[in-house]
């Protein structure tokens, strides 16, 4: 006899979330489950595609169905019924902001190797570059054509391989021409950016934030339903200072920190192979003590990571020897952004029955 809907769902209690420890039925994490043709099609409130820890959430579940001699045909859906805003930007599934507390400290390298990681490793990701004042992100992923107009007049973001970008440095006629505007401008320019711009249906959008905590950051962060934050800073203590009033600017507009990046966190002598601190060690980790976010990686000085002259993203080329610490830290925030959407699932859903009349779904 084969095994039923109900008793197939009592078999997926076991299967425990691994960030939150609690099974995944009470999480409200099994939108629907049914049976058809020797099929179970089970519809899971997951949101963060490609993570790692949400891929093995799936294996476990697969493996679940196979022992009870079905198939499984699994699909991920989260909408507002889940606590989850679809009017801004309805066909992105996360907003990950970049920030940093000053300029100078690699954060529009971390954006742009975030972005070119998530589509390496098969989401479809957006990178919007709000720095308007310092427009560097077409400098390290180079697109392949101008971006596009549609009959509606909204911009069409070009590529680069995979990654759609928009940013202001496109609208310069030279790349070396300063943007001088002032706030209601900068204001304008943005809004045209998150409203007017074709992006398609993207699993992250990256947004490359303005240095400090001015009003450019606090009307994006308004603006935008921001998924969650990571905050860029080196070991140096003026820029843990600064990360500091980021990170406290972040709580007080509800918007979940995702972790800290430490760039430049030591010099690997290449020829020796000692590490130094040059600009002192453990700096982030009083970041990550105080306010008990996670370490999202330690990114060393090294000529392939923002290095003057350098094309592309490092997390592009495998021959780098950095390139192992940048995919351990894409890995870190795609799975820092599954845990805080499962975790506005259950705090929305929690152990009650979740709506089943779902709208399309796309495959996991």
């Amino acid at each position: 006899m084969s095994i039923t809907e109900h008793e197939l769902k009592i078999e997926l209690e076991g299967i425990e979330d691994p960030d939150i420890g609690e099974d995944i039925v009470s999480l409200g994490l099994i939108n629907d489950v049914t049976i058809e043709d020797e099929t179970a099609r089970i519809s899971l409130a997951l949101n963060a595609p490609y993570a790692p820890s949400e891929m093995e959430l799936g294996n476990r579940i697969r493996e679940v169905v196979s022992e009870a001699g079905l198939t499984a045909d699994l699909r991920a859906h989260v909408g507002s019924e889940h606590g989850f805003d679809d009017e801004v930007l309805p066909r992105v599934r996360n907003v990950i902001a970049v920030s940093s507390g000053k300029g100078g400290v690699g954060k529009t390298t971390i954006a742009a190797n975030l972005a070119a990681g998530l589509e390496k490793r098969g989401a479809m990701v957006g990178l919007l570059d709000a720095d308007i004042h310092g427009p560097n992100v077409p400098r390290i992923l180079p697109v392949e054509s101008e971006p596009g107009v549609t009959p509606s007049e909204d911009i069409v973001p070009p590529r680069s391989d995979g990654v759609r970008v928009i940013s202001m440095g496109f609208m310069m006629e030279d790349e070396d021409d300063p943007a001088i505007l002032r706030g209601p401008m900068v204001n304008k320019f943005m809004l045209k950016f998150l409203e007017g711009v074709e992006w398609g249906r993207l699993d992250y959008l990256i947004v490359d934030l303005p240095p400090g905590t001015g009003d450019a950051t606090l009307n994006l962060l308004q603006s935008m339903p921001v998924t969650g934050s990571v905050v860029v800073t080196t070991p140096q203590e003026m820029a843990l200072d600064d990360t500091r009033k980021g990170i406290q600017m972040f709580n007080k507009h509800d918007t979940p920190v995702l972790g800290v990046v430490e760039n430049m966190s030591s010099f690997v002598c290449p020829s020796c192979g000692d590490e130094h601190g040059l600009f002192g060690t453990e700096g982030a980790q009083t970041i990550v003590d105080k306010y008990d976010i996670p370490l999202l990686g330690q990114i060393p000085i090294h000529p392939d990571f923002g290095a003057e002259g350098s094309e592309g993203a490092l997390v592009k080329d495998d021959s780098s020897p950095v390139q192992e610490t940048v995919e351990e830290f894409v890995a870190e925030v795609s799975d820092r952004i599954g845990e805080v959407n499962r975790r506005t699932v259950a705090k929305n859903v929690g152990s009650g029955e979740p709506d089943n009349a779902l709208p399309t779904e796309t495959e996991d």
